[in-house]
């Protein structure tokens, strides 16, 4: 077997805007009061988030990478939510991850024997509801106004207007708003 070498895949300046960022995180960002929903947005944009108007970010929330971030209108991210933006993630307007939840855009490479860092992107669309210390891995898309339930595990794409559960996450049932009319398209 051939030897394994420890390579980076990032550069000096990704190494350097890591560290700082993790300093300010760990102090402006968490020591906030918890509702300078604003403070914390702009730190975010400080370092490279492109995020819309009235974000709600809990100062308990974890952020890697926020320059690989981007969020729409009026998102809500829960406390200890982790957004572990290896690759790039993007989440759709009026969508929001409750307390635990985790988006996941990194892994690992197990076809290779030194397991090579692949970034690869998730894609959170509009509307959507990631439920309390759910998962969502690496180069999922997950429909607009899909809701994934309480811990479940998403691995693969979800369609749109769907409440999907388990782990895997697969679909159960239709989203139907009050009145019974099906979500709209």
């Amino acid at each position: 077997m051939p030897a394994i070498r420890n390579v980076s895949p990032y550069s000096r300046n990704e190494k350097i805007g890591r560290l700082l960022w993790s300093i300010v995180q760990a102090t402006a960002f968490r020591g906030s009061f918890h509702t300078w929903y604003g403070w914390r947005a702009w730190l975010l944009r400080r370092f490279g988030a492109r995020l819309g108007r009235n974000v709600r970010v809990r100062r308990t929330s974890r952020f890697e990478i926020p320059w690989n971030l981007e969020m729409g209108d009026d998102v809500s991210i829960g406390d200890d939510a982790i957004i572990y933006a290896l690759g790039p993630v993007k989440i759709g307007a009026r969508s929001f991850l409750s307390q635990h939840a985790h988006l996941c855009a990194g892994s690992h490479d197990h076809t290779s024997p030194d397991y090579p860092l692949l970034r690869l992107p998730i894609e959170i669309g509009c509307d959507c509801w990631i439920a309390a210390d759910a998962f969502v891995g690496p180069s999922v898309k997950v429909g607009d106004r899909t809701v994934v339930g309480a811990r479940a595990s998403v691995f693969s794409d979800l369609p749109p207007d769907v409440i999907a559960a388990g782990n895997p996450a697969k679909p159960i049932k239709p989203r139907v708003f009050h009145g019974g009319e099906a979500a709209r398209s």
